[in-house]
């Protein structure tokens, strides 16, 4: 996600995309680096998927009748700008939209970071699980890796301005305000409900989905074992949104973040959904598998839940960010000239950033790979 430094002026819709909606994912094993500028360059992978498998194809809801939706963000698209909304108290840098290609690293197991060759006009990407999602500036959509339904693009889907990635399903949110979903469908994670129609922030992570709508208002649907898609009562003024594997994260206008789900904790879990007390300023959230990043209006970042591999460890000094990402048990984030920085785990060098990488303007981490939108020229 982005942040930025003043948005007191700017509506809902606007804040929206003053940041990247970069949600993190489940995780993965393997190992594999590759990067595309122009060719796609990899190496195998040798992870085991964990991918559930797919039940249903495409699932829609209708756009309002009137009425045009504000801009949006999710995945990690490039903010004009990862996510957010009117008048807030501490913003992210408004960055323009400059179509790019996609670079990818980490694992390999499933092909997630084989990027096809010659994509090109990227503005957003999206990582799931074991697979990877691109929007590109005419509004299609991309998607390869995986081993189910989650990167088969419905014939259908089109004039998309904002994408979400779950552990095998994808979102997508459409310039007429509907909501697109398909690929897995056993937790009902495609069945948008008629509530969100007309969305302008749009999150997915393990089997549920987020949307939040132009008056601050959460609506969630999908898996809700944990509570990750029972939305506390009386919970308005938000101006992002994102899921985690088994729990969702809001950030309000005042600059705190409210948590809710992992009602039955377990060691790795580790407090996930107890957000840090006195936690505030902040510009943009990422919820991961086990753990959360909360990028702060001075440009810092602050890391809870599992620290089981370092990925809540933010490295010393780490300054100047303007978006984050938390994948499965890493993270990532991305600072004002263009570089990312990687900390957590290894087992798939997902936190091996390419050195030549630069220029980058969004970035989202999976299970255990990466993804990064690097600016054309």
């Amino acid at each position: 996600m982005l942040a930025a430094a003043d948005r007191s002026n700017v509506t809902r819709e606007a804040a929206v995309l003053a940041r990247a909606g970069s949600v993190g994912r489940v995780r993965a094993a393997g190992i594999a680096l590759a990067a595309i500028l122009g060719a796609a360059a990899c190496s195998g992978g040798t992870g085991t998927a964990t991918t559930p498998p797919a039940t249903s194809g495409l699932a829609s809801i209708a756009a309002p009748a009137t009425g045009t939706p504000g801009p949006s963000c999710a995945g990690s698209i490039v903010p004009s700008s990862s996510a957010a909304a009117t008048q807030p108290a501490t913003p992210a840098p408004n960055l323009t939209v400059r179509p790019g290609t996609v670079v990818a690293w980490g694992d390999d197991s499933s092909n997630q970071i084989d990027v096809p060759e010659g994509l090109s006009n990227v503005i957003a990407v999206a990582a799931g699980d074991e697979f990877s999602v691109a929007l590109k500036a005419d509004g299609s959509v991309v998607a390869w890796g995986g081993e189910n339904l989650e990167t088969q693009v419905p014939a259908g889907v089109k004039n998309v301005k904002s994408i979400a990635a779950g552990s095998a399903f994808v979102i997508a949110l459409e310039s007429d305000g509907s909501i697109v979903g398909w690929g897995d469908n056993s937790n009902g994670q495609l069945d948008v409900p008629a509530n969100a129609k007309g969305a302008i922030q749009i999150s997915a992570a393990g089997g549920h989905g987020l949307a939040l709508t132009s008056g601050g208002m959460v609506v969630a649907w999908g898996s809700n074992a944990n509570g990750e898609s029972d939305v506390p009562a009386g919970l308005e003024n938000v101006i992002e949104v994102s899921a985690g594997y088994d729990f969702s994260l809001a950030l309000l206008q005042d600059g705190t973040v409210v948590a809710w789900g992992d009602k039955n904790p377990t060691d790795q879990s580790s407090g996930v959904a107890k957000v840090p007390a006195g936690l505030k300023d902040v510009s943009a959230v990422s919820a991961g598998y086990y753990h959360n990043l909360a990028l702060k209006s001075d440009g810092s970042v602050v890391a809870w839940g599992s620290n089981e591999n370092g990925q809540s460890t933010v490295p010393k000094p780490l300054a100047n960010v303007i978006a984050v990402a938390a994948g499965g048990d890493f993270s990532l984030a991305l600072t004002s000239d263009g570089h990312v920085v990687a900390w957590g785990g290894n087992g798939a060098g997902e936190s091996t950033v390419p050195k030549s990488l630069a220029n980058v303007e969004a970035i989202d981490a999976g299970g255990s790979h990466a993804l990064a939108l690097v600016s054309g020229s």
